[in-house]
């Protein structure tokens, strides 16, 4: 699926695995790209990754003649393992987080006992953007913007007439993402909602998953004016206190995604799987009664 402007071109790839939606960002054909948020494919019965996915988006880059430039990441998913080591090999750019992700990687590298070596200063990417950084892909300026809540590190890349909202929004009639996580804060995620719903109401909003009611397509695009008549968690007649509450109780009901194991200790790596042991197998690991 795709959408474009006038300027600015979005290619959405759908991973039905894991409901993630994978963007190129660029300009037209031949023009400097960005990716955002790219899944690799992970067996959890097998341990065994592909890369599936990921070739999919690199046929799309090769077939338009993009010349990637970044590499972005809105958060260190808990629901699907990153491509970014993988897609920097075949295209080249830059691997990008916001950069508290530092206070997610102090808070798992506790839970997963990581080895000593592991840094806690995000040096496994390649760039960290601080609030309201200013960048370039190509002739497209493009702003980060902070919208913690649902992890703390939580950043949405705005690109000209778009915003990639990452997990803070859902479609309208999925509504937002969970809480519940290590760091995560209810009253945080709607503050970090109404920073996105005060752009102006034609901007266009990019999901990072969709999860569609039954009988609906797969939707994965909206507008800040849509958001804000009809989400159903955070329209504008939703108080913070409710939206709180909301949460609370919704949260309080959801399991853990199936992949947030192996995927959050993959993430803070910049996508990288832990280093081999000395018999040459890199493990993932299972804390017991953890989370």
């Amino acid at each position: 699926m795709s959408a474009a402007s006038p300027r600015l071109q979005v290619h959405g790839h759908f991973d039905p695995a894991t409901w993630t939606v994978t963007y190129v960002v660029h300009n037209g054909p031949g023009t400097p790209a960005a990716i955002i948020d790219s899944v690799l494919d992970y067996d959890p019965k097998s341990g065994r990754t592909r890369t599936v996915s990921a070739d999919a988006v690199i046929a799309y880059v090769k077939a338009n003649d993009l010349k990637v430039e970044w590499i972005l990441e809105t958060h260190a998913h808990a629901d699907h393992l990153s491509a970014a080591p993988y897609l920097k090999k075949q295209l080249g750019g830059r691997i990008g987080i916001g950069g508290r992700i530092t206070q997610v990687q102090k808070v798992f590298k506790a839970i997963f006992n990581l080895e000593p070596e592991f840094r806690l200063d995000g040096s496994q990417f390649d760039h960290l953007f601080q609030e309201g950084e200013k960048f370039r892909i190509g002739e497209l300026e493009a702003e980060v913007l902070y919208v913690p809540g649902h992890t703390p590190a939580c950043a949405a890349y705005h690109v000209g007439d778009a915003v990639f909202v990452g997990d803070t929004l859902f479609m309208p009639d999925v509504g937002t993402a969970r809480c519940d996580f290590p760091g995560g804060d209810a009253k945080t995620l709607y503050a970090s909602t109404r920073k996105i719903l005060s752009l102006p109401p034609e901007t266009r909003l990019f999901m990072c998953h969709d999860y569609p009611p039954a009988g609906r397509a797969v939707r994965f695009e909206s507008t800040v004016a849509e958001q804000r008549a009809h989400n159903i968690h955070v329209n504008d007649g939703i108080s913070e206190q409710q939206f709180v509450d909301m949460r609370a109780q919704r949260d309080a009901t959801l399991e853990m995604p199936n992949l947030i194991l192996p995927s959050v200790q993959v993430n803070i790596r910049a996508g990288e799987l832990p280093p081999a042991e000395p018999n040459g197998v890199r493990y993932l690991k299972i804390p017991v009664n953890a989370l």
